[in-house]
């Protein structure tokens, strides 16, 4: 998939993600030992964590927008993996952008633009989260953009700044690059795709599967 920044400018008001959201995540490398450090070298696009700065366990998060199983662990699991691990510092989460489609680049674009304000990294992850939690209302809308729009709205963005948002062309590119170098050097086939000091975990994990993994890292 090669996306530019006039699709997204121009993507199609009948467009829908419907057919995409279904898409399960892969297995093939659960449990696989990453290189910590080349983990934590994205390639394309800048990390944006919360929690603890300096914790001794970092979960890296790969996450698509339209992705179900992304919204669902979204939606029940990582409310409380953030009041029992990232609220407490405990734990610094990084989640990063896998982008599937031209959807998924737009809030990923829309996010970016939030972070760049005041309370920068907690304005990303709450757009992010924010489109998690509407994912059926605007990826199997008839006019996706206007949905996507919309909800941008409520955010505190104006219609000029989400258009404004969707020209970032060096973050479009490096959200490509991204992907290519976790496809590629981190066996990533799925969303979402977890990354705990470097142990590979694919799927929509529950809170006592993370927990089973990060407690024993906290030392």
């Amino acid at each position: 998939m090669t996306l530019n920044r006039r699709e997204v400018l121009v993507f199609s008001a009948a467009a829908s993600a419907t057919g995409m959201i279904g898409a399960g995540p892969a297995f093939a490398a659960e449990g696989d030992q990453h290189d910590e450090a080349k983990l934590m070298q994205p390639d394309g696009v800048a990390d944006r964590f919360i929690g603890g700065a300096d914790a001794a366990v970092t979960v890296i998060e790969y996450a698509s927008p339209t992705c179900s199983h992304c919204a669902a662990f979204h939606i029940n699991t990582f409310p409380r993996l953030k009041e029992t691990y990232i609220d407490t510092n405990k734990i610094k989460f990084i989640l990063r952008p896998f982008v599937r489609n031209v959807l998924d680049a737009v809030v990923f674009l829309v996010a970016e633009a939030a972070g760049k304000e005041a309370g920068g990294e907690e304005a990303y992850h709450a757009i992010i989260d924010a489109y998690f939690k509407t994912q059926a209302q605007w990826a199997q809308a008839q006019r996706p953009r206007d949905a996507l729009l919309e909800i941008a709205l409520q955010h505190g963005f104006t219609e000029e700044s989400f258009d404004a948002a969707l020209t970032n062309q060096v973050l479009f590119e490096g959200m490509e690059t991204l992907r290519e170098q976790a496809t590629n050097e981190f066996d990533l086939s799925g969303t979402p795709t977890f990354y705990i000091n470097g142990k590979q975990l694919s799927g929509d994990k529950s809170f006592d599967q993370l927990a089973a993994e990060i407690d024993p890292r906290l030392g």
